[in-house]
């Protein structure tokens, strides 16, 4: 198993979904409605990208945006202890605060722990 900042093929190309991972493993579902404007969004949105990707237990995350301006983005990590040290990193709380001042207007978190989960590839 290898470790996936984003799904491959995600900046173009040929987009696939990250594979199953060994069992059991947690997500957490971040689901928005952001507010107009970028107002450094997109910067911020790349650190917490290269943060994330170094902490320990951290797996991959897919994410997606609908047409009416629906914002999804589903994180794999290892543990719940991998979530709760992501929650504490200082750039992540910064962002979460400048998040909930400038960039969203709502939004919604889910844990979850995956019990079962597979996979399908045409071909």
């Amino acid at each position: 198993m290898s470790d996936q900042s984003v799904a491959p093929g995600a900046a173009g190309g040929d987009v696939q979904p990250l594979p199953a991972f060994e069992l059991p493993y947690y997500v957490v579902v971040f689901t928005s409605v952001r507010t107009e404007g970028d107002h450094g969004y997109g910067e911020t949105a790349e650190r917490m990208d290269e943060l994330v990707a170094r902490m320990p237990g951290y797996l991959g995350h897919e994410s997606a945006r609908t047409p009416g301006g629906l914002g999804i983005t589903v994180s794999y990590f290892r543990d719940i202890d991998a979530i709760e040290e992501w929650r504490s990193v200082g750039e992540h709380r910064a962002a979460q605060k400048q998040g909930r001042a400038e960039w969203y207007e709502r939004y919604t978190v889910h844990v979850a722990k995956v019990e079962r989960s597979h996979g399908f590839a045409r071909g």
